[in-house]
Parts: structure tokens; C-alpha cells; sequence
């Protein structure tokens, strides 16, 4: 973690597939099926899941996340040699209940309680992040819950970010980005958001425009980097 304390913060708004839920939780879940593949599902399908959104908004031809999930998990068991249409939905109705990172439900009430605002912004469909939300018993801990659907392009588009701005009713500056996927820390830093990269795996940092000013290896280093709202710790 940096040195570096941000400040003043009012707002802390978070990513959630990767950085508050386990995206390989759900191909996890279904280990004994899967066998040896698992772990390569996993991948494929993540990688693909993310391509696919940037595809789509620059063909220019959206769909929503839960379609962008399925498309992907389709490929995904083509790449691997699965032809399974039950555990096809098995592994899509899991993945509408991700299980959370341990330390996400900490941090959002270890901000709450020192008066952020919290909110997720999420490529995620709203059906799909309420289901999520709900399972993790998050919902309390959070005042907005963020859909790209609301725009129709995802992330990292500038006008997915100038949601957030518009919804919260705080400036860019004053917003904390949180998030593990260091292509959205990027795009949120290009932005104007004060971000923090939450870099779990000890990824290589991108090379795009937006430099992420903190990088934490876990969400529970988060509260010690902020100040709280009005300048108190």
C-alpha cells in the first residue's frame, strides 16, 4: 500500500465483479463438475466477459451484462470442450449469487460508519447486481447501487463514470474509484475520480491514460488511506 493519504474524499464508489465479488467463485462452485477444467472455465470466461463489453460498445450494438455473461460462458465451454446444458445453468444461476471478497462487507461498514457515501457502479445488469447485493447482505451498506444499463455502454466510457457523479451529487474529485480491474482504475483516473487499484493478483500496471494514485493489494487497507468527510479521520 502507498503512503499516500486522499483527501477530501467524500463518496467511495466501487467496481463489483472482482473487486467486491469473486468472479472464479462461481466456476469454484462447481469444481467436482468441472474437474480439471475449472480453472480454465474460469479464465476463458472472465477474459471473454470483459472483451465482449468492450466489443459490443464499440460495435455499437449493446446488450445488457447478463447476455454479455451467458455469450461468453457459451464460449467459454467451447474452449474447454464442455457440452453440459445443466451445469451451463448451474454455473449462470451461480454467478447471479457471486460469492463477496471477505473483506468487502468490512470496509463498507468501516466507511459507512465514518460517513462516506457508498455505492457500487457495476458493468452488471441491475437484475444481476441486485441478486448479488442481496445475497452478500450488502444492501444496507450501500446508498446507490449503479447500473451501466442506465447509459447503454460500458465501462470505461466517460459517461458510465459521470453517473456516479450525477447519482451521488458529488464532484469527481471528491470520489474515491475503487476498483481490481486496473483497465476500470485507468479509465476512472482518465475521468477525474481519485482512484484507488485494488491489485490482488499483482498484476502489471496498464499502460493507458489514468494513473491509479493508490494501489492496495486488499479492500481493507481502503478506510486507513481516506480521510473522512470534512477532513476527520
Amino acid at each position: 500500500m502507498t503512503d499516500l493519504r486522499l483527501a477530501p474524499i467524500e463518496a467511495c464508489v466501487f467496481d463489483a465483479y472482482g473487486t467486491l465479488f469473486d468472479v472464479h467463485s462461481a466456476a469454484a462452485r462447481w469444481r467436482d463438475r468441472l474437474g480439471d477444467k475449472a480453472n480454465a472455465l474460469s479464465s476463458v470466461w472472465r477474459s471473454k466477459q470483459v472483451e465482449y463489453s468492450w466489443l459490443r460498445s464499440l460495435m455499437g450494438c449493446h446488450a445488457d451484462f447478463l447476455r454479455v455473461t451467458a455469450d461468453s460462458l457459451d464460449y467459454a465451454l467451447a474452449e474447454v470442450g464442455i457440452a453440459d446444458d445443466a451445469l451451463r445453468e448451474q454455473l449462470m444461476e451461480t454467478y447471479r449469487a457471486l460469492a463477496p471478497y471477505p473483506d468487502a462487507r468490512p470496509t463498507l461498514a468501516a466507511l459507512r460508519s465514518r460517513g462516506f457515501k457508498t455505492a457500487i457502479l457495476s458493468n452488471g445488469s441491475p437484475e444481476m447486481l441486485a441478486s448479488a447485493v442481496e445475497r452478500a447482505a450488502l444492501g444496507p451498506l450501500l446508498d446507490q447501487v449503479l447500473s451501466v444499463e442506465e447509459i447503454g455502454i460500458y465501462k470505461p466510457h466517460p459517461s458510465v463514470y459521470r453517473l456516479a457523479v450525477e447519482r451521488l451529487g458529488t464532484p469527481a474529485e471528491r470520489i474515491c474509484f475503487v476498483s481490481s480491474n486496473g483497465w476500470d482504475a485507468a479509465g476512472a483516473a482518465h475521468f477525474g475520480f481519485r482512484v484507488a487499484w485494488v491489485n490482488r493478483f499483482g498484476q502489471a500496471a496498464e499502460r493507458l491514460p489514468g494513473i491509479p494514485e493508490a494501489t492496495l493489494s486488499g479492500l481493507a487497507e481502503l478506510p486507513g488511506l481516506l480521510d473522512g468527510p470534512g477532513g476527520l479521520a
